[in-house]
């Protein structure tokens, strides 16, 4: 299939309510919270970029604020931050805990406190298992990715076969065009057959194929749980949409958590491309509650692969219904925190909260690649 421009032209919001979701995406001046994670090996981003201007949009495509009666509802401005309005009767949250850099996989629900505008919230469901994920594999095939393909195909499949066997992905190859090259599947060798379809050339679609690949998540993927995996090495510079209404478009389909991995490495490009890159995978990371690899060299593009596979498969699913009405407007800020004995500060990372609002989807499906 062509996840192509018209995709971006086409895109419909319409259709049922979602009532058993949240998803609430704050830019990093709402403080978001974010593990620290150290950069001596993995190279992991520690730091949230500067805030985008997501009220600007200037794209031919029509924003999910165009119509209210059937949107997922504007973009409104909270203590100098964005964020997006979502219904909401029981409040989900996927949380990773982490005692420095080391996952902590033994706590149970009385080891957390989740509190909603400071108010203690009384947690009804909790699970820690490794529950199934849909994943998009989203992976640059842009003419400078030649030479990383094969050592970034191996460490895609790694990262898949260290997952739960009960997963679905599906493959995006992008340059200045974005193709699925497998539909989801949970068949590694079908993957791997996907992956295969190398044709490195042209220029760097990334903002384009991150929303069509979020969208067909959206769309087609049968697990509510859903993980973007973006590989690049380089800045986009083909794309119709920009970073912030990138962002924009996620945050309005309720969209997967990005884990990005940017081979940034080399003399291919300008300090000031490097850090421009930089900033774009690490505001895309974060902003969908994920984080942002940078490895010095390919040959740790396989340990970042399995950490994300660890990342994943060792989150608590945490559920609360709020003390207040769902009528009653205003952004809710959540806070999770969590303490057991033996372990030192412990650090939740996990999005920061919602409004209850309600919200409406429906997107059409991408055409048949030819």
């Amino acid at each position: 299939m062509r996840l192509c421009n018209n995709l971006f032209h086409s895109l419909l919001l319409a259709g049922a309510t979602l009532t058993l979701s949240v998803v609430a995406l704050c830019v990093p001046t709402l403080g978001a919270q974010q593990a620290p994670v150290a950069p001596a090996k993995s190279g992991a981003a520690q730091h949230p970029a500067e805030a985008p201007n997501l009220t600007v949009d200037s794209d031919p495509v029509r924003s999910p604020d165009a119509e209210p009666s059937t949107s997922a509802g504007p973009l409104h401005k909270e203590s100098g931050g964005y964020v997006l309005y979502t219904d909401v009767e029981e409040v989900v949250l996927n949380a990773t805990v982490l005692d420095g850099n080391r996952l902590v996989p033994d706590l149970k629900a009385d080891n957390f406190q989740i509190t909603e505008d400071g108010v203690k919230q009384t947690i009804i469901s909790f699970q820690h298992t490794d529950l199934p994920v849909s994943i998009a594999l989203v992976v640059d095939n842009s003419g400078s990715m030649s030479r990383k393909r094969p050592a970034v195909n191996k460490s895609t499949l790694d990262l898949i076969q260290a997952s739960n066997p009960q997963d679905e992905a599906f493959v995006v190859n992008f340059s200045d065009e974005a193709f699925i090259d497998q539909e989801f599947t949970s068949d590694v060798n079908k993957l791997r057959d996907g992956l295969g379809h190398i044709e490195s050339r042209g220029g760097t679609a990334l903002y384009d194929a991150v929303v069509a690949s979020a969208d067909k998540l959206a769309e087609d993927a049968k697990r509510p749980k859903q993980v973007l995996i973006l590989i690049t090495d380089g800045e986009d510079n083909a794309s119709t949409l920009n970073l912030e209404q990138t962002i924009r478009r996620v945050q309005a389909l309720s969209g997967p958590t990005i884990y990005a991995i940017g081979l940034l490495f080399g003399d291919e490009m300008s300090h000031a491309e490097v850090r421009h890159a930089r900033r774009a995978l690490e505001m895309l990371s974060t902003e969908t509650g994920g984080i942002a690899y940078f490895p010095k060299s390919i040959e740790q593009v396989d340990q970042i692969a399995a950490e994300v596979a660890r990342d994943i498969r060792n989150q608590y699913t945490l559920g609360y219904r709020s003390t207040k009405p769902m009528n009653e407007p205003g952004f809710r800020r959540v806070l999770v925190t969590a303490e057991a004995k033996g372990n030192g500060k412990l650090t939740v990372r996990t999005r920061t909260g919602y409004f209850p609002v309600v919200r409406s989807a429906k997107k059409d499906v991408p055409e048949q690649r030819k």
